[in-house]
């Protein structure tokens, strides 16, 4: 064997979803080799992991809205990719709307990719959007190398992103199928809520009150018939609302090419815990009550949720409106990409979940979902995206310990367990003082 750039020793390596005592050699940013612990291998850098560490891939995001061009006042990649790679999280994929141009036509795309180069500590890749004046044009943005094509069923919240009607969504579906490709889709139905009472001032259960579970119920129904007559693959975000879990299972047992995400507020937060006034918390579809939180984490077990990803959407701290405290007014989003995997393995080990599941939900899923080729598991000849992680360190949220541009967070002050210590993409450490994230496509790296 020639000389390796890296070898990492440790006693607790995932690979194939099962803890191995190995030593993982990387050449060429690539795995090349997986040997006994004890085996001897010639390596320009030789880490030992600690007794509390373990080795597991890097994670892949596959919600994040960096916002960059345009509203880079908001995130922007420099910023997100860093909190990425603190956060162990290795490949992110950008959301198309918030910046400006939205991704959709390959001149935003190209737009988008010149913003993000030469900035990114992670790997990046991006997502189209589906609207009203794009469709019947899909295809040129999936050969231009998008992973497919977001949606929104109702207002976005930025008017050069608009929803799409049911006939519009069936439309789109159609002609991705075409060309297999993907859609996903912000399910929240525009009727639903407009019949609901309209939020104001700093009452959160208002706020709740004006987004129920229905309006997700009634949106997600019309994704899966309109799957079903199309048989397009299709995806749903942020998955709030358990009340349309059986929904979803049925759908999938009659074959609907349907999968499902949910995100670490969804899963470790409780409407019964945001106080009013605090609009950090104010995301859209909302932080529920704590029992269907705990149906959300029996979906997740049960194999009904797919992955969980961050939906890190964050804004300047002006239109959160921390002044008022106005929930109506409010922007609504939440900034996670650092946090996800000590957030979500806090809950899940308090519910008896294991390391190896977490990173199942937030890599190896993740990765599948979208096709990123190579990434989301330790395996030779896969990408060397390797993170170091204390599992069982404790450690409290300090928002000025954050990368992400506005260190606004709701988990300000908790104490959560699992400490990222470090991070390789492509076998070199994460985040560093040049930026060596590339920017891929569907067929990776």
């Amino acid at each position: 064997m020639s000389q390796l750039d890296l070898l990492i020793r440790g006693a607790r390596v995932l690979i194939a979803g099962s803890w191995r005592a190995a030593g993982v050699g990387v050449s060429d940013a690539v795995v090349r080799t997986i040997l006994a612990l004890d085996a001897q291998a010639d390596a320009v850098d030789v880490v030992d992991l600690a007794n509390d560490e373990v080795l597991i891939p890097g994670l892949v995001d596959t919600h994040v809205h960096v916002n960059e061009p345009g509203r880079t006042e908001w995130e922007g990649f420099a910023t997100a990719t860093r909190a990425a790679a603190a956060g162990g999280v290795t490949t992110v994929l950008d959301m198309p709307l918030n910046s400006i141009p939205p991704t959709v036509d390959v001149a935003a795309l190209a737009a988008k990719r010149s913003a993000a180069a030469g900035q990114c500590a992670v790997d990046v890749g991006f997502w189209g959007g589906a609207v009203p004046a794009n469709l019947g044009r899909l295809r040129a943005l999936h050969d231009a190398g998008v992973y497919g094509f977001k949606c929104f069923l109702l207002d976005s919240g930025v008017p050069e992103f608009p929803p799409l009607s049911g006939g519009q969504l069936e439309q789109a579906m159609r002609e991705v199928a075409a060309f297999d490709g993907l859609l996903i889709a912000h399910a929240e139905d525009g009727p639903t809520i407009a019949a609901a009472p309209h939020p104001t001032g700093r009452s959160y259960a208002g706020f709740l009150a004006s987004r129920p579970p229905a309006s997700e119920n009634v949106a997600i129904n019309l994704v899966i018939e309109a799957a079903r007559r199309t048989a397009a693959r299709v995806h749903v975000v942020h998955l709030s609302s358990a009340e349309a879990v059986p929904a979803i299972r049925a759908a999938r047992a009659d074959g609907v090419r349907l999968t499902v995400e949910t995100c670490p507020h969804y899963l470790t937060l409780t409407a019964e815990q945001v106080p009013d006034g605090q609009t950090q918390f104010k995301c859209c579809p909302p932080i529920r009550a704590a029992a269907n939180r705990d149906l959300l984490w029996a979906a997740l077990a049960d194999g009904v949720i797919d992955v969980v990803v961050s939906d890190h959407s964050p804004s300047t701290p002006g239109l959160k409106q921390f002044g008022t405290g106005d929930f109506g007014t409010a922007w609504g989003g939440i900034s996670s990409l650092q946090l996800g995997l000590p957030l979500v393995w806090t809950e899940a080990r308090s519910r008896g979940h294991e390391l190896a599941e977490v990173v199942g939900w937030m890599s190896t899923g993740s990765a599948d979902l979208v096709g990123a080729t190579g990434k989301g598991r330790i395996a030779v000849g896969g990408a060397a995206d390797l993170v170091v992680f204390a599992p069982d360190a404790p450690f409290v949220v300090d928002p000025g310990r954050l990368h992400h541009r506005h260190p606004v967070t709701p988990y300000a002050g908790m104490t959560v367990n699992g400490v990222v210590r470090r991070t390789y993409l492509g076998g070199r450490l994460v985040p560093g003082p040049i930026p060596h994230g590339s920017l891929i496509g569907p067929e990776g790296r």
